[in-house]
C-alpha cells in the first residue's frame, strides 16, 4: 500500500518516501508521541492476509527487538493499522554502502573499519540464532560519524513463504523463488546469495558469511561480484565462476579466500573467526613485486645494527679513569699488633681485627658507604690472630 506525505500510521505521520525494494517501501516518518523521526518499512500485501505469517512475523520482530548493538539498527515497533502493517524502525541519517561503492573502490584501511564493524553486527546476531539472510551494500548504511549500521537483520526470514504471485523477479532485487507448494521462499539479493542460497537449500550463518566476502570484495575492487546481465546469469556465476583473486589486494585474500568457498563446510564457520583475518596489519606488497622472505629482512636489519654499533664506537668517549678513594677509620677498640685488614671482593666493605670493650679480639666490618662499625659474630679469635683475610674471607665475600 503506497502513503502519501501527511499520511498517518497511528501515532506516526509519514514525511516522505525513502526507498522501495522486495521487503516492501520504507518512508521516513514522524512519532508524534516521543517527537523524534524514524523509518516506517510497509510491509508487503501478502503478509497482512495470511494469520500464520503475522504471527510468524511478530515472533520475528519480538526477537529482532532484543538485538542492541552500536552497528544494527533498532527496531522500535509493530504498527498494524487496518489495512497496513509495518516496521517502525531506527532512521539512520548517510548514504548507503552502495552509494559510496558507486563511486570507486574505497581506500583499504576505509574498507577495513567498515568491514570490522559488519562483521561485528553479524556476530552479535549470530550468537543470539538470527541470520540476515540479505546482507548487501544496499543494507549497510555510513552515518557521518562513521558508524557503520546494518539494516533489515532477520526480515528475510520473516517473510519466507510470503506469496510470489504479485512479484516480478526481474525487477525486485530480493528474489523470489517458486516452490512446490505454488507458494514462493525468499532467497535473498542475487549478486550476494550463497550458492545454497541459490539453490534454495536450507540456510545458516554460513550464508551471511558468504555475503559478507561479496560485499568486502566488491568495497575493495569498486565493482560487483558476481553481478551480470540477467538474475539467472548472476545465480550461475554464483554456483559456478570463481572471484578473480588478483583484482583484491593481497593481504584481504585470505580472509576472502575463506568466506568465499562455495562448499559451505568449507567456508569460515564463524563471522567472529574473521576478526583474526581483519587483524592482520602487516603493509601489502606493492603490485608487481613479491614480498621479501622474512629472514632477508632480519638479516638485513642485523647488518644495518651491526654497521651503525661499529661506526659509532670511534666516537664514543673514552669512560672516566677511576679516581682513588681515601679514607679513615677509627677502630672501636684496641687494634691488635697484626693490624691486618681486608677490602670485600666488590669494594664496598672492609674487614679488619680490633679489640672491643670486652678485650676479645674479633672481625670487624665497615660499610663503606656508612659510618658505622659492626662486629661479625663468631669471628672471636685468640691472640694469635691471623688475618681477617684468611680468617673470614666467607663472611666478608658473602657481604
Amino acid at each position: 500500500m503506497a502513503l502519501s506525505a501527511g499520511d498517518c500510521l497511528g501515532s506516526y505521520e509519514i514525511i516522505s518516501a525513502l526507498g522501495a525494494g522486495g521487503m516492501g517501501e520504507v518512508y521516513r516518518a514522524r512519532d508524534r508521541k516521543l517527537q523524534r523521526d524514524v523509518a516506517i518499512k510497509v510491509l508487503p500485501d501478502g503478509l497482512a492476509t495470511d494469520p500464520d505469517r503475522v504471527a510468524r512475523f511478530e515472533r520475528e520482530a519480538h526477537l529482532l527487538a532484543s538485538l542492541n548493538h552500536p552497528n544494527i539498527a533498532q527496531i522500535y515497533g509493530v504498527e498494524d493499522t487496518t489495512p497496513v502493517r509495518a516496521l517502525v524502525l531506527e532512521l539512520v541519517e548517510g548514504p548507503t554502502l552502495a552509494d559510496r561503492a558507486a563511486h570507486g573502490a574505497l581506500r583499504i584501511d576505509e574498507a577495513l573499519s567498515i568491514a570490522r564493524q559488519i562483521a561485528d553486527a553479524l556476530d552479535a546476531a549470530h550468537e543470539r540464532g538470527i541470520v540476515h539472510r540479505d546482507l548487501k551494500p544496499a543494507n549497510v548504511k555510513l552515518r557521518p560519524d562513521g558508524t557503520v549500521k546494518v539494516l533489515d537483520f532477520g526480515l528475510a526470514r520473516a517473510l519466507e513463504h510470503v506469496s510470489a504471485m504479485n512479484t516480478d523477479i526481474t525487477a525486485s532485487p530480493t528474489i523470489m523463488a517458486p516452490a512446490m507448494t505454488g507458494r514462493g521462499v525468499v532467497l535473498g539479493t542475487a549478486g550476494y546469495m550463497s550458492p545454497e542460497q541459490t539453490r534454495g537449500e536450507a540456510v545458516d550463518e554460513r550464508a551471511d558469511i558468504w555475503a559478507f566476502g561479496v560485499v568486502v570484495f566488491e568495497m575493495l575492487t569498486g565493482t560487483p561480484l558476481f553481478a551480470r546481465q540477467t538474475v539467472a546469469d548472476t545465480a550461475a556465476a554464483v554456483l559456478h565462476v570463481e572471484p578473480e583473486w588478483s583484482r583484491a589486494p593481497a593481504r584481504m585474500r585470505p580472509l576472502l579466500r575463506a568466506c568465499l568457498h562455495k562448499d559451505p563446510k568449507r567456508r569460515l564457520h564463524a563471522i567472529a573467526d574473521a576478526w583474526l583475518l581483519l587483524d592482520h596489519d602487516a603493509p601489502a606488497a606493492v603490485a608487481g613485486q613479491r614480498a621479501l622472505p622474512s629472514w632477508v629482512a632480519w638479516t638485513v636489519a642485523a647488518v644495518f645494527a651491526l654497521v651503525a654499533a661499529v661506526a659509532w664506537v670511534p666516537w664514543r668517549p673514552p669512560p672516566p679513569a677511576a679516581q682513588p678513594m681515601r679514607f679513615q677509620i677509627a677502630p672501636p677498640g684496641e687494634l691488635p699488633a697484626s693490624a691486618a685488614s681486608a677490602i670485600s671482593p666488590n669494594g664496598r666493605y672492609l674487614a679488619f681485627l680490633s679489640r672491643g670493650f670486652d678485650r676479645v679480639t674479633r672481625v670487624w666490618v665497615r660499610d663503606l658507604q656508612s659510618l658505622e662499625d659492626r662486629a661479625l659474630q663468631g669471628t672471636e679469635i685468640g691472640q694469635a690472630a691471623p688475618p681477617p683475610i684468611l680468617v673470614s674471607r666467607q663472611q666478608v665475600h658473602c657481604l
